[in-house]
């Protein structure tokens, strides 16, 4: 593709094979472009052009901070790999600061080069079974949702309540409604007349799906499957089928990505797995780019005559090799490489006031009987209750390296408390401990050791810096600090992804065979997916939706 006209004071003039979606069409054209709208398109019978021009991806669903990168840095490496707009829901940093953390977030967002909407956090905190940073009322889910970019309500993932018709939750529901917005949902192995309860509040969304009957129930109910690929949770190869047998339900989406998978691939890493598996072109670009624009009304271009310029340059449409991807008729990343300069961020955001801990605050006194441990799987957020033999030391449980029982422990960052203590098994570790202030929903300090020094280290660490992520083994560690809420870097990608890497080959050296350790402990936090798993307050039952003693 190759641009004909460079003056300011004419129409720019594109040239390629366009990959129309919406007739499912491919012919060589001229692309004529004025102030970012795209103005005329003329077919060139007689044209023969090495590259195609497709829409951009989106993203139908991502918390941003997840990469640990503001909006506007995170635009600048997802438009590298085409995508050309998101749906961001920044529940995360509004269950640390609130609405100054949203208005910090749509600010930031305003330096994007990529298009980014939001959902308006629907649950914070997401239970009262975890000490949040802040509440959102329904007054201000009213408030976000009279911005023209909030798309939606983000995810409404407090099934119990919506259930029990709540009032706090059915009136945000409504609210979401009467402002003709989208509702998300967030429905992990919800079945049968739950689900249709769930769904008949006006619940259009789910990206929790994680296998192909669950999946195919909710299209059967009009849902919209939002299939995920993130850093943690990877249910694409389960899902991916949909797109062949129902490319009208199905968008796809990340919903968590860390920076080293992030500089790697985004939306575009699954356009290709998908068309290389034998799905239709067509049927994939519909899932990756109509559908989402569409489903939340989103002003991005799907090449049509009126639409925003937004689409990419391909070499081809197999490998998807993104050339150049255009933003309004504007070139913002070209040949893997950000146009866009690093901005650094004009201010910071945090809410921490948590305090240096004591070894002996991690101690969990000795009795006969069976533990309750947190079992996990590496890539799934669902956990599993398992009872494993306590053993003894010095008159407390101890952590049993042999069985790879480790000891898990959840600080309180908003204010000074004691500990939450508890086990887990698969996490691989022989040496060290691993912390983070990015514990999903509420964002307290969650750490994993095989000593209780290493663990009260590296705890000890995150509080020092207010927030980070870090490794560390007797005297020696490693932080990335996120000074943003906690959650967020304030350098640039390359940076980031670089510190995170350096970080994940530690823990690796440790032990962990996790493809994505940091990950897979942020969501050990996440009281609303089953089975167990463990807040600031205590070790908590999901499935009985109630808190659990440590002990059978």
């Amino acid at each position: 593709m190759e641009e004909l006209n460079s003056d300011k004071n004419q129409p720019k003039v594109i040239h390629g094979n366009i990959v129309d979606v919406i007739h499912s069409e491919i012919y060589p054209a001229l692309i004529f472009i004025r102030n970012g709208i795209i103005t005329e398109i003329i077919q060139e019978e007689r044209g023969k052009f090495d590259t195609y021009i497709i829409p951009g991806f989106i993203d139908s669903h991502i918390h941003t901070e997840s990469s640990m990168l503001p909006p506007a840095e995170f635009g600048r490496i997802a438009a590298v790999h085409g995508t050309i707009a998101v749906i961001s829901d920044p529940h995360e940093i509004a269950n640390v600061s609130g609405m100054n953390g949203i208005e910090y977030i749509l600010q930031n967002a305003q330096n994007s080069p990529i298009k980014t909407y939001f959902a308006a956090p629907s649950c914070v905190p997401a239970t009262n079974m975890e000490t949040s940073g802040a509440l959102l009322t329904a007054n201000n889910i009213e408030t976000l949702l009279k911005n023209e970019e909030i798309k939606s309500l983000g995810e409404v993932m407090n099934i119990p309540a919506v259930l029990a018709e709540e009032k706090h939750i059915i009136k945000k529901i409504k609210l979401t409604h009467k402002y003709s917005k989208i509702v998300d949902g967030h429905a992990p192995s919800l079945s049968g007349a739950k689900l249709d309860k769930y769904i008949e509040k006006g619940i259009s969304t789910d990206h929790e799906s994680a296998f192909y009957d669950e999946a195919l129930e909710k299209i059967s109910k009009n849902m919209k499957i939002q299939i995920r690929e993130g850093s943690a949770a990877k249910n694409f190869d389960n899902l991916m089928k949909l797109i062949d047998t129902h490319p009208d339900n199905c968008m796809l989406c990340s919903d968590d990505k860390h920076p080293d998978d992030l500089v790697k691939g985004h939306i575009n890493l699954m356009v290709k797995k998908a068309v290389n598996s034998g799905i239709d072109v067509m049927k994939v670009l519909k899932v990756a780019s109509v559908n989402p624009a569409k489903h939340y009304n989103l002003d991005t271009g799907l090449l049509r005559i009126g639409d925003a310029a937004d689409f990419l340059e391909v070499d081809n449409l197999t490998d998807f090799n993104i050339l150049k991807t255009y933003i309004n008729g504007e070139i913002v990343a070209e040949k893997g490489e950000a146009l866009t300069k690093h901005k650094q961020p004009d201010a910071i955001v945090n809410n921490f006031k948590a305090r240096k801990i004591e070894k002996k605050a991690l101690k969990i006194p000795y009795q006969e009987g069976n533990l309750k441990v947190i079992e996990i799987t590496d890539g799934e957020l669902l956990t599993k209750q398992i009872l494993v033999e306590a053993k003894e030391e010095n008159g407390s449980v101890a952590i049993d390296l042999e069985n790879d029982i480790l000891k898990i422990a959840v600080l309180n960052r908003y204010q000074e408390a004691k500990p939450a203590i508890g086990f887990i098994k698969n996490f691989g570790l022989k040496k060290g401990a691993i912390a983070s202030s990015i514990a999903h929903d509420s964002h307290n300090i969650i750490a994993v050791g095989t000593t209780d020094e290493d663990l009260c280290n590296a705890i000890n660490i995150i509080v020092a810096h207010k927030g980070g992520i870090c490794a560390v083994a007797g005297e020696k560690g490693k932080i990335l600090p996120l000074p943003i809420a906690g959650l967020m870097s304030d350098k640039d990608y390359h940076t980031v992804a670089t510190e995170y890497t350096a970080i994940n080959k530690i823990v690796k050296y440790f032990g962990s065979p996790l493809k994505a350790p940091f990950m897979t402990l942020s969501f050990m936090g996440l009281l609303v997916i089953p089975e167990l798993k463990i807040s600031d307050k205590g070790l908590f039952d999901v499935t009985n939706f109630k808190f659990t003693n440590i002990f059978e």
